[in-house]
């Protein structure tokens, strides 16, 4: 397993960490997502933990909280072998108190989350969704004051507007609190958004990507494809008023290339769509899931080799969607491609 640093954090990180939002099952989305209980939920961990797998994510709001009791059960005695991340702010209930970022309600929830994960500390946790109606500096004083009792080790965002994200590092450094280190993101071929604004903002203030849903929301599996509708069994046709859109035309061109690809290579659709999210600049770990053994040892298997450049090339230019304004030069000014230098 490669092993990366999370951002600028001295935090080091194995390119590919697991989601838990299998485990479970409660719910309309999540019950058709996977329902591993707590002696499944362990096998899982222990072909994650045996290829290098060390940083489980998950969030209070999956399966209302069963999704962090089963990884918490499938962790005794074993804790100090993994990294927790989990994820805060959705609503847990219809109370005032029971959603958002406030003062109240964050430290309940670290409680609350410690208690179902069978942990003194979380070693990152994100604010699941940005929260209007509190103020930055409640925010991030109250991460900070986490931190400095031993609760979190670090702190992160997830789905952030970037200008909001750009804000909290900002009150941060004026304080000299923690900054984010970590930003959950949805980023796949056929969702390149990130790239736009976000991206620039990783690289610039040191904010590590944690990709979810690298297969597009089971778009890339392998499953679908020019001539191959969604097969009756799949969970897409549960779960797709979820999803974010895309293109019909994209997703097969994507498919197309992908599938070519995977006949040179000898590697799976879903083994491509990984291997060149590995590979984008800001990226610290890319999320993978997995209904089964099967399914996990099919995604380790996007590490330890390499698309060619171009291979890459040709995903790069199958994916392409031209980004909005201004992040596009509309008016091809002489001199724009040195100014804005690609990433690297």
């Amino acid at each position: 397993m490669e092993y990366r640093q999370l951002g600028a954090s001295g935090l080091r990180v194995p390119a590919l960490s697991f989601g838990t939002g299998t485990f479970g099952g409660q719910g309309p989305l999540f019950s058709a997502w996977g329902s591993s209980d707590a002696a499944e939920a362990r096998r899982l961990l222990d072909i994650c933990l045996e290829a290098g797998v060390t940083l489980f994510d998950t969030a209070d709001v999956y399966s209302g909280g069963a999704s962090e009791k089963i990884l918490g059960e499938a962790l005794r005695g074993r804790r100090d072998e993994a990294l927790i991340s989990t994820k805060t702010g959705l609503p847990m209930g219809d109370g005032p108190q029971d959603w958002g970022a406030s003062r109240t309600r964050l430290i309940r929830a670290v409680e609350d989350s410690l208690r179902r994960l069978q942990t003194d500390r979380i070693d990152l946790l994100q604010l699941h969704a940005f929260d209007a109606s509190t103020p930055v500096e409640e925010l991030m004083g109250t991460l900070a004051a986490l931190i400095d009792q031993g609760k979190l080790r670090y702190a992160g965002v997830s789905n952030y507007p970037g200008w909001q994200l750009m804000k909290a590092q900002g009150i941060a450094r004026q304080h000299g609190w923690p900054v984010l280190v970590a930003h959950q993101v949805y980023y796949s071929l056929i969702g390149r958004a990130y790239e736009a604004d976000l991206m620039p903002l990783a690289q610039d203030q040191g904010v590590g990507a944690l990709v979810w849903s690298p297969l597009g929301w089971g778009r890339l599996t392998g499953k679908i494809g020019r001539n191959r509708p969604l097969p009756e069994g799949s969970r897409l046709h549960e779960t797709e008023q979820f999803a974010p859109p895309v293109e019909t035309e994209l997703l097969y061109r994507v498919i197309d290339a992908l599938e070519e690809i995977a006949a040179e290579t000898g590697k799976t659709v879903p083994q491509i769509a990984i291997n060149w999210l590995l590979r984008r600049p800001t990226v610290s770990s890319v999320i993978i899931g997995a209904r089964n053994e099967e399914q996990l040892r099919q995604n380790l298997d996007a590490v330890g080799w390499a698309l060619s450049s171009e291979q890459v090339a040709r995903l790069d230019a199958a994916s392409f969607v031209l980004p909005p304004y201004p992040h596009t030069p509309y008016h091809q000014q002489e001199g724009f491609a040195r100014l804005n230098p690609p990433l690297v």
